[in-house]
């Protein structure tokens, strides 16, 4: 196998493209025998499943606001792994990103500057035209460091919009790598923490075909080959981002729970872990064998109901948390309190581990980097432990409970944001999902 290469795809905003012409390219080029891996920067967990449909590999996080670089070059060397070509997509637009420690925003741009990955931008010209060779132009110009390689047309109208486009481009100087039409056939669904979840989509197999074909028919695919630069040897980089909480970890994995983030996955495997899955939704236990429980985040509030009546499971677990730790992240975390409250008002009996109750009746977004520091000794790590993550959840806590809090928040600015999450003997939870373990002062 040669050398791997690398490229990433990014555009100025959320809702741009981007992931449509990323699933587009790996498809295409895994259809012409190309051995293709994804990865995505910032603290995304549903892009990636999708990814690894189109490439049929496992798709990798890379976020230099959460990871130390010696974890990020590790990421990267992992995505290279057996692979000719990493496409990299971009979260929300190239230079968006928090903090301002210089390399370490979270931002894609800074993974294109620091690994020399040239850009490939992909523009939304819908509503425009000539127009389009200004936004360009001014995202080539904006950070030395950052090369924009190429331009891929987005929800293009019609040949003459596309002509029209192109020739403004070219005056440029920056290459049209080919247009995407208007074609609501080609849009993936959502729900409110972004795409439906690729194992929920049974359309995706014919929706990866189309764009495949999509991408050979309309897509300069050798010239993207062509952009794509040698990936620099990383060099004997770690991959321990989290150290395994258990030997043998039972993990929830289902519809309800499925935000487990593919490094920490494999970084516990290669620590020597043993994973174990199960399904609440199937009113599984937790395998008896195992040591530790993990319940990631997920979709709790859309199957509280069948959540509240597999007894099974709940009794299961509560007897497990007599004698070994459970911990519960954003879902899992709900899952863990008194009570959960769904969407139509319904209020579902949840393990009662811990003494909150949320709600997703009462709605509001909570988004954002977050550093916490542990308050107590716990499985994440002693007391004063920093780990860097983030929180997306609509739920909310209608009420607090009694118990500790697990740790101390700070906003990507250094904001204090108070307390957070709760801890109960061997129990805790947090709305907040852990990217990565911060090394000591």
């Amino acid at each position: 196998m040669t050398a791997p290469k690398a490229l990433l795809v990014a555009a100025p905003r959320s809702g741009g493209g981007k992931t449509t012409a990323t699933l587009a390219i790996l498809a295409a080029l895994r259809a012409r025998g190309l051995a293709v891996r994804a990865a995505k920067s910032g603290p995304d967990y549903i892009d990636p499943a999708f990814h690894e449909a189109a490439s049929g590999r496992p798709s990798l996080t890379l976020d230099s606001w959460a990871m130390p670089p010696p974890v990020l070059r590790a990421m990267l060397r992992r995505a290279s792994d057996s692979a000719e070509l990493v496409v990299v997509e971009s979260a929300m637009g190239l230079f968006d990103g928090a903090g301002d420690a210089a390399g370490r925003t979270g931002s894609a741009a800074d993974l294109a500057e620091a690994f020399g990955l040239p850009v490939i931008l992909v523009l939304d010209v819908s509503g425009q035209s000539q127009s389009v060779a200004a936004v360009a132009k001014g995202f080539a110009s904006f950070r030395p460091g950052v090369r924009i390689a190429g331009v891929i047309l987005n929800r293009v109208g019609s040949p003459r919009h596309r002509d029209g486009c192109a020739r403004a481009l070219a005056a440029s100087g920056i290459p049209v790598l080919g247009a995407i039409g208007r074609d609501n056939g080609l849009a993936l669904p959502e729900r409110h923490l972004g795409l439906v979840q690729a194992r929920e989509n049974g359309a995706l197999p014919a929706l990866l075909g189309r764009l495949a074909a999509m991408a050979e028919r309309d897509l300069d695919l050798d010239a993207i080959l062509d952009i794509a630069a040698p990936l620099a040897d990383q060099g004997g980089a770690t991959l321990a981002c989290v150290p395994p909480p258990g030997q043998r970890i039972a993990i929830a994995e289902d519809d309800a729970f499925s935000f487990l983030y593919p490094h920490l996955r494999d970084g516990w495997r290669e620590a020597g872990a043993e994973l174990f899955p199960f399904s609440p939704l199937a009113d599984e236990p937790p395998p008896d064998s195992c040591d530790y429980v993990w319940l990631p985040g997920g979709y709790p509030e859309l199957h509280a109901g069948r959540l509240a009546a597999a007894e099974r499971f709940l009794s299961s677990l509560r007897r497990f948390a007599d004698t070994r730790p459970v911990h519960g992240e954003c879902g899992g975390h709900m899952v863990l309190g008194r009570t959960l409250v769904d969407a139509d008002g319904v209020t579902h009996a949840m393990a009662g581990l811990l003494g909150h109750s949320t709600s997703f009746a009462k709605r509001r977004m909570h988004l954002g980097y977050r550093e916490a520091t542990l308050l107590g000794d716990s499985t994440l790590g002693p007391a004063g432990t920093t780990l860097r993550g983030h929180e997306f959840h609509y739920a909310t806590e209608t009420d607090a409970g009694g118990d500790p809090p697990l740790a101390r928040l700070r906003d990507a600015n250094g904001t204090d944001l108070g307390t957070a999450g709760q801890q109960r003997g061997l129990v805790s939870g947090s709305f907040f999902h852990v990217i990565a373990r911060q090394p000591s002062e």
